[in-house]
């Protein structure tokens, strides 16, 4: 049989690759698998957004009393909210809540029996939050929510983007790259087992050194001491050996 290797760009498809399609698969896989992740955690945190956001919606103004204020560290006091118990009225109703958080800062001067503004929500009058606290949040809650939407987006690009670079890898060495004959600047050991190892070949009369790569179980297209590879401009210091049975699947033998 002789090499019959056609001009680039050559007609090579991903599914004429041994292994090509379970390989992509693999990375396609991995990459999917990161989203659903990264998906999961950002529905908790979008879970917790939307319920402050029907909050904000719902709640109303009320007036309540304090009867216990836990102040944070003088050290972290503008950075950590307080915690108020209160009891308010509602709709001719005595409730109280507790944990209600405020600002360390603006909770330093409360005492028991001092008034405080609160957000209630009638459906869950137990979880009260003081008004300027909840206030302050809401633009959080709204550039919260931007931030997971477009995380989410970029979540969804990187795996196309990785899908699309593997596929490449796969494909683009063959279909468009130059075919070289490579010297090994090692012995290769008769084996099935993956294989890197370092190369040289010459182009316009310039040694040009590459890491080559066997697939398992490969054997590669032999010229004497030289085997076949295929080189790109975007990876200058890469090359990927053509193996007897890709050679054969591409038709370049005849």
């Amino acid at each position: 049989m002789q090499l019959a290797i056609p001009s680039a760009p050559r007609p090579v498809t991903l599914a004429q690759i041994p292994g090509a399609l379970r390989r992509v698969a693999l990375v396609g896989g991995a990459a999917v698998a990161l989203t659903l992740v990264a998906w999961f955690l950002a529905a908790q945190a979008q879970r917790s957004l939307s319920t402050q956001r029907a909050f904000l919606a719902d709640a109303l103004e009320v007036k309540g009393q304090v009867t216990e204020v836990v102040l944070p560290p003088m050290a972290s006091r503008l950075e950590d909210p307080a915690k108020l118990r209160v009891i308010f009225l509602l709709r001719g109703r005595e409730y109280s809540a507790s944990s209600v958080l405020m600002g360390g800062a603006d909770a330093e001067p409360l005492f028991v029996g001092a008034k405080v503004d609160l957000l209630v929500d009638p459906a869950s009058p137990w979880k009260a939050q003081e008004a300027k606290w909840a206030r302050d949040r809401a633009g959080w809650v709204w550039l919260g929510s931007l931030i997971l939407g477009v995380g989410l987006l970029l979540a969804l690009g990187a795996v196309a983007f990785e899908l699309r670079r593997a596929i490449r890898r796969e494909v683009a060495p063959l279909r468009l790259g130059a075919l070289v004959w490579l010297t090994p600047e090692v012995e290769l050991p008769d084996t099935r087992d993956e294989l890197r190892f370092p190369a040289h070949y010459f182009r316009d009369d310039q040694k040009v050194h590459v890491t080559a790569r066997v697939r398992p179980g490969r054997r590669p297209v032999r010229n004497g001491g030289k085997v076949l590879a295929a080189v790109v401009p975007t990876e200058p210091d890469w090359a990927r050996v053509v193996d007897e049975e890709l050679a054969q699947v591409l038709g370049w033998y005849r």
